[in-house]
């Protein structure tokens, strides 16, 4: 089966042609959804409600969620579910919830994605008199914007504010973050402007995010504008927005531009930092200009830009990138000598430069030397290896790989399995299939999860008919796949954005007689809501809700991820 596999799937410089549109017989399964609006929209759903609650109330306690050596994920999550119901049924009856143990429950459900239940927490506290502090506070609006729930951020802190809680710069650099993550640079620059005309001051971090989404979005030459009106107001940016600059300059190849700015920053108060000369040393570098990168190099000698283990490595990366291999291992040395701390990353390059030239024995060489120093293979490790695979190597490279697992603490099942994974998320899909076709030679006996990792590393580069076609040979070879296998190739169609593609598998998963589980229906509504189609995914979700195939916890989670309309339960 594994040589079918590998005699299909060929590598290929472009994404496969779309499979051919089936009709799609998903919302037959679900009744009434053929008549939903697709009108967009968004609202925020999380209406802080302040709770009355007599101040000579007694403080109560809540169950500890913590107890126990039970390590399941499961039984954990349930118990913290319990606690926080339990502190709802406290606040229902007015009582006032331990202040150290709220806050700690707001952190807990913030680390396990729980955002809804942890602003229901926030306003519990707020409600009932308790005075909750910053750190808290910022905490959980910074969860919010790292999760992508930006605008239920901007209404708690709106909330707050009302509450009298006071806003800090670093709560307000939370949002402004956000914002810029998300690609919504005029909305940052109008928080920015409210922020001032509340009193705050902007600080680097500030300019920083504002800069970074300016030069992302619209350019190099628009980030300087925006510097340049930075301080026309009689704001200080500081060496980290100039850096910000550096790196957007030497990333549109504007490298002499971007050596004009770094010598003009002593003029302007500032003195290049060992971050200033990284970001020039990368592009030098990269560019092969090895004079002027040495006489860079030979600048940092202070203690505040001495170079670092990244200084390194970027010459590493480089040298091998120029095909100078011997030059790379002796910067190896230097660092040695240096007294720094060896890593895979540093060896990585040099190892991924000597297999794209096909030279076995220096490779072996090289990773030796790498064990005998005590730096572990990592992903990128296997990744570099398998590039023997592209000069006709496949055999070497597995020999290679499985030497290096007689040096890791897995099984020989498990390290295979791990191996065939990290290929597929890193996009090197065809010499996974060639090592699996060794593999398998040698008794390795593919699983559920090494197909599932084939078929997402498939569609990650684009081959969406070779993922499908992946079924079929199973199928030949009478392997049965499993929920897991469907439920990769649908999430693969989904992130391609091709979800009438996902909801076709999902008919066909279907008509095989295969149950879909809860993670099926909620990549579908995901990939629905990533299609921009809001109020389709609020309420196909809503009849899955309603049909009990998935949970409340999910439903809450995606109706706060994706903002989701209105969605009453």
């Amino acid at each position: 089966m594994a040589a079918a596999l590998l005699n299909y799937v060929s590598p290929v410089t472009n994404p496969s042609p779309e499979p051919t549109k089936r009709a799609c017989g998903f919302y037959s399964q679900i009744p009434n959804l053929h008549s939903f609006s697709l009108s967009k929209g968004f609202t925020r759903v999380l209406a802080c409600t302040q709770i009355t609650v007599s101040a000579k109330d007694s403080v109560y306690t809540i169950p500890n969620w913590n107890s126990g050596k039970n390590n399941d994920p499961r039984f954990r999550d349930h118990k913290l579910n319990d606690a926080f119901l339990h502190l709802e049924y406290l606040v229902d009856k007015g009582h006032k919830p331990d202040v150290c143990q709220a806050t700690k429950l707001l952190y807990d459900l913030c680390k396990a994605n729980k955002m809804k239940k942890a602003v229901k927490v926030m306003e519990m506290m707020v409600g009932s008199g308790i005075i909750a502090d910053a750190a808290s506070y910022t905490y959980l609006v910074n969860s919010l914007c790292k999760r992508g729930n930006v605008g239920y951020a901007m209404q708690l802190v709106e909330k707050m504010e009302e509450y009298g809680y006071p806003t800090n710069t670093v709560t307000y650099n939370s949002l402004v973050r956000g914002l810029c993550l998300h690609g919504n640079l005029n909305q940052s620059l109008q928080l920015l402007d409210r922020l001032v005309r509340k009193g705050l001051v902007p600080n680097a971090f500030t300019y920083s995010f504002l800069l970074e989404a300016a030069y992302k979005e619209r350019g190099a030459d628009e980030a300087i504008k925006l510097l340049d009106d930075i301080i026309i107001k009689g704001w200080k940016p500081n060496l980290v927005s100039y850096n910000v600059l550096l790196t957007g300059l030497c990333k549109e190849g504007r490298t002499e531009e971007a050596i004009r700015l770094f010598r003009d920053l002593p003029p302007k108060g500032f003195h290049p930092n060992v971050v200033s000369y990284n970001i020039l040393l990368r592009s030098l570098s990269h560019q092969g200009r090895w004079e002027e990168a040495n006489e860079l190099l030979a600048e940092m000698d202070s203690e505040e830009r001495s170079p670092s283990i990244v200084t390194y490595n970027i010459l590493i990366g480089s040298l091998a990138l120029h095909g100078r291999t011997d030059e790379a291992l002796k910067v190896l040395d230097e660092m040695i000598k240096g007294r720094f701390r060896l890593s895979a990353t540093s060896y990585n390059p040099i190892i991924a430069r000597l297999c794209r030239e096909g030279k076995v024995d220096l490779v072996v060489k090289c990773l030796d030397q790498m064990i005998y120093r005590r730096c572990k293979p990592n992903e990128g490790t296997y990744n570099a290896v398998a590039m023997l695979c592209g000069v006709g190597k496949v055999q070497e490279a597995f020999s290679i790989i499985q030497s290096l697992g007689t040096k890791q603490n897995l099984s020989k099942r498990d390290f295979y399995k791990n191996v065939i994974a990290s290929l597929c998320r890193k996009g090197n899909t065809y010499p996974a299939f060639q090592l699996l076709y060794e593999m398998t030679r040698y008794g390795f006996n593919p699983d559920s999860y090494t197909y599932s990792s084939l078929i997402r590393g498939l569609c990650l580069e684009g081959m969406l008919e070779e993922a499908l076609e992946v079924f079929i040979i199973l199928e030949e070879y009478e392997y049965r796949p499993d929920v897991d296998n469907f439920n990769a190739l649908i999430l693969g169609f989904c992130k391609s954005k091709r979800t009438n593609l996902a909801l076709e598998v999902f008919e066909m998963m279907i008509e095989k007689g295969y149950m879909p589980n809860e993670t099926t229906y909620t990549i579908l509504v995901e990939g629905i809501a990533h299609e921009e189609e809001m109020d389709l995914s609020a309420k196909v979700l809503k009849e899955l809700y309603l049909r009990q195939v998935v949970s409340q916890s999910t439903v809450e989670r995606l109706v706060i991820h994706y903002d989701l309309e209105n969605l009453q339960l």
